[in-house]
């Protein structure tokens, strides 16, 4: 392994690793199809020109895209992509910042767009239109600048961003130590049976699928994490409902309220983009379809977020608005539920 990867890594040009056991009940899949599960924003042509590179490994040796994974297999993968310093090139990309002073600044993510550079998304990110906004932020231990927490590419909504070294390390300590403030508003499938609750589970990779996590409520495996939730409206077939954050792990809301059976509205990762409640009536499929075009993403918004300021020491709390795709989407839901319930 060591010798067929060195003249790649020698390059000046960046590579992507990836590494993956196929878990115990891995059924025989091919490699390029294994790969696709495992990887976000991978394409199939990009998987498969790493397997005419040469650049996919199982067990230690180069195989072709149709070799059979089976289960215990090491699977590692090799992609060519820009290099660094091009992943953090400024872009000149609107931003809606809702507050902003000498350390810090709060900004309100539209829905569609990442974070952060990564595979598939080495452009237009937040993190690319941060950089032109503020030409030097201070790098977190990812390398990436100013960020202290993250919302996913579909999710909409509020981030507090660090201008400087000092206010990204307290920002930091309050998210680890859980003093942070954070709210979401989730529509979901189902009508959720308790006025209020907290769903405890400790948050991990889904062994069989990458792009999934998924909960071990044993702990045996994973991070702690803990979302309160409480019921904001009944609709019928589907619920509105506030979750607050005691944790942030990554696509905690959304696993976290499958666990529990209310999978997200739309939210195609978790199955939540097919009729999961409801008639089997035409009609009805048609309004769900008619919904999901509406909202085209998950329906999970960030709307409030509080912390303490770095330096002033005071509370500082912001509040967003739904966003109008998922305004619109709740409304019909409203409407549906009033004349047909």
């Amino acid at each position: 392994m060591e010798s067929a990867m060195g003249p790649e890594l020698n390059d000046e040009e960046l590579y992507e690793h990836h590494k993956f056991i196929a878990s115990k009940g891995q059924e025989p899949l091919r490699v390029d199809k294994f790969l696709m599960n495992f990887i976000e924003n991978a394409t199939r042509n990009k998987i498969q020109q790493a397997a005419k590179d040469g650049h996919i490994w199982v067990n230690e040796k180069i195989v072709k895209q149709n070799y059979k994974v089976k289960a215990g297999d090491e699977v590692k993968v090799l992609f060519e992509h820009p290099p660094y310093e091009l992943l953090l090139t400024p872009e000149n990309i609107p931003l809606d910042i809702v507050y902003e002073d000498d350390v810090l600044l709060v900004v309100n993510k539209p829905a569609g767009m990442v974070v952060h550079p990564g595979h598939g998304n080495y452009t237009g990110t937040l993190i690319n239109a941060l950089l032109y906004h503020s030409k030097d932020l201070p790098v977190n231990s990812n390398d990436r600048p100013g960020l202290v927490h993250r919302i996913d590419k579909d999710t909409s909504g509020l981030l507090v961003v660090a201008k400087t070294e000092a206010a990204m390390t307290h920002l930091a300590k309050q998210f680890f130590d859980k003093t942070s403030e954070r709210e979401y508003v989730a529509l979901v499938w189902g009508n959720v049976e308790d006025e209020s609750g907290t769903i405890e589970g400790n948050i991990a990779r889904n062994p069989k699928n990458r792009l999934q996590m998924q909960v071990f409520p044993e702990g045996e495996q994973g991070k702690e994490a803990v979302t309160h939730y409480g019921v904001l409206e009944r609709l019928g077939y589907v619920t509105l409902v506030s979750c607050k954050l005691e944790t942030g792990r990554t696509h905690q809301i959304r696993v976290h309220m499958k666990y529990i059976g209310h999978t997200l509205f739309n939210d195609e990762r978790y199955g939540g983009d097919k009729v999961l409640k409801g008639t089997t009536f035409t009609k009805y499929k048609q309004f769900v379809d008619n919904a999901f075009k509406i909202l085209p993403r998950q329906a999970l918004h960030a709307k409030t977020l509080g912390f303490v300021h770095p330096v002033s020491g005071e509370m500082m709390r912001f509040d967003s608005e739904i966003p109008e795709d998922m305004s619109l989407c709740i409304d019909k839901w409203k409407d549906y539920a009033k004349h047909s319930m």
